[in-house]
């Protein structure tokens, strides 16, 4: 397409966007670069005219960028032809640049918005000796953004939001219940997808697995455990528990249901590395990993369940480690270390290998207190009517599975009604971004039946593709109600599992 005929798509668009600003009595986009809101600059508003004839319910939209206070950017996507609902977008890892996991549902009629939650960079470095952007990574960008972009949505379209969303997933899935716990009215449903709501007990384990996998900081050539061991342990768990959900799949459906004991893997002859059995220190590095942080006689965090060990997605880019030319050798090694350098202690310098554990409470204090969304009291959300699905998978080697159970039972604890209004599921044989299990489902679609329609999701199908095929499907029930084989028909088909 040439350069005149992309000019004129361009001023089309403008005009058709205007046109149907003044007709149904919206501001129009260019307009907004004029609005007046507290602490709030808007740095462009442009109509973007959509010409991918590849996309379905494609339309103009009107992008707004703009800064809160001094650093908390945001971009908010405001359709042609709203649809009366807003839906904010999280972030992964340390954010770092604007993030919406939402923005293509503009084009479906919604208005949508992301943040970079306050700083640039995708590491912590940012956060070092700066409480503001500390706090407004832990919950404050979320919050103002929300606010921001209603106050901007009801001047564009002199009305509010019928409906108001938020997706997360990982650090967003932690956004999620951080919205849900400190600010309970910002959004009537919510989605939380792997949430890393429990940043700094999921950052201390981190820091002990990788000192139990890398004893030394300045060489991370040799992991404590090797891909033998992984494929050793993941045939020794699969041939003792891998039938007792009646499915010959590779996938422990509940690995709490798994009773293996690591001692009977055998250990290694004079203590030397091999194949088919154990040395002492990875038999010890192992079972660390499974049974989690516990200091002073309080468990700090649970460790991770059997199950997708050797994965291509399992231990060993997240916990074990295989990158030995770089800074950080696994997943767990650069959260964990970027989390108590630049949010813990505001020490570059800071050495994992020389860290005292007795000392854990005391220094990570603070930290917690703006980091983690661990507050199992979800009354006033529940007052405002809020909705909120949470979706987990069973052998995340990032978000342990058996974190967000102990959260959902003690919040269950408090009300025994949560489930009317929160809503766990448990994904079998899935890792935090993929897995042998499937995942897949319109999340979306099922908050917003719940919130707009008052369809509770007792019972969902998720599915696994491969090459945009679907390989297998299954049904997920809210927790603590799992799905198992019948016994008969196509393990990889819904139908052939019943509730149990």
């Amino acid at each position: 397409m040439n350069k005149l005929k992309l000019l004129l798509l361009a001023i089309c668009g403008i005009f058709t966007l205007n046109a149907f600003a003044q007709e149904n009595n919206m501001m129009p986009c260019s307009e907004l670069v004029n609005l007046k809101l507290p602490e709030v600059t808007i740095r462009e508003a442009k109509t973007i005219e959509e010409s991918n004839n590849s996309l379905q319910d494609v339309q103009s939209h009107c992008k707004v960028s703009g800064t809160i206070s001094q650093e908390i950017n945001f971009e908010l996507l405001l359709p042609e032809s709203w649809n009366g609902r807003f839906v904010m977008g999280g972030g992964g890892g340390f954010v770092g640049y604007v993030m919406n996991r939402a923005a293509k549902m503009v084009h479906s009629g919604f208005a949508t918005v992301g943040t970079d939650t306050g700083h640039e960079g995708t590491d912590a470095s940012w956060a070092l000796n700066n409480m503001e952007r500390q706090l407004n990574f832990g919950h404050m960008a979320v919050h103002r953004t929300a606010m921001v972009s209603k106050g901007i949505i009801h001047h564009f379209y002199d009305n509010d939001p019928k409906y108001s969303y938020f997706i997360g997933l990982s650090r967003g899935g932690g956004q999620a219940m951080m919205e849900a716990q400190r600010y309970p009215t910002d959004f009537d449903g919510i989605i939380a997808g792997a949430p890393a709501f429990n940043w700094v007990g999921m950052s201390v384990a981190f820091i002990q697995n990788t000192h139990i996998m890398y004893p030394n900081s300045d060489d991370f050539s040799n992991p404590t455990i090797t891909m033998d061991n992984l494929r050793l342990l993941e045939k020794n768990i699969l041939q003792q528990c891998d039938a007792l959900d009646g499915a010959d799949d590779s996938i422990l459906n509940d690995p709490r249901e798994c009773d293996f004991d690591l001692d009977q893997i055998p250990i290694c002859a004079n203590d030397q590395s091999g194949p088919d059995c154990l040395t002492s220190n990875q038999l010890k590095a192992i079972k660390a990993a499974y049974e989690g942080v516990t200091q002073k006689g309080t468990k700090i965090h649970p460790g991770f369940p059997l199950g997708g060990e050797n994965y291509p997605t399992g231990w060993n880019n997240n916990i074990v480690g295989s990158k030995p030319k770089v800074m950080y050798p696994s997943n767990q090694a650069f959260f964990g270390i970027e989390t108590f350098k630049y949010m813990v202690f505001n020490n570059p310098n800071w050495d994992y290998a020389k860290y005292d554990f007795n000392n854990v409470f005391e220094d990570t204090r603070y930290a917690s207190s703006y980091l983690d969304a661990t507050n199992p009291d979800y009354n006033a959300f529940k007052n405002h009517g809020g909705k909120m699905i949470i979706y987990q998978g069973w052998v995340d080697p990032l978000i342990s599975a058996l974190d967000i159970i102990d959260h959902y039972e003690k919040a269950e604890k408090l009300d025994p009604q949560l489930s009317n209004y929160i809503k766990l599921y448990m994904l079998p044989g899935v890792t935090h971004n993929g897995g042998k299990g499937p995942a897949k489902t319109d999340w979306f679609q099922l908050i917003q039946d719940w919130v707009e329609n008052g369809k509770a999701p007792e019972r969902i199908v998720v599915s696994k593709y491969e090459d945009d095929s679907t390989i297998m499907t299954r049904p997920v029930y809210p927790y603590p109600d799992k799905a198992i084989y019948a016994g008969k028909g196509d393990p990889n088909l819904e139908s052939s599992f019943i509730k149990k």
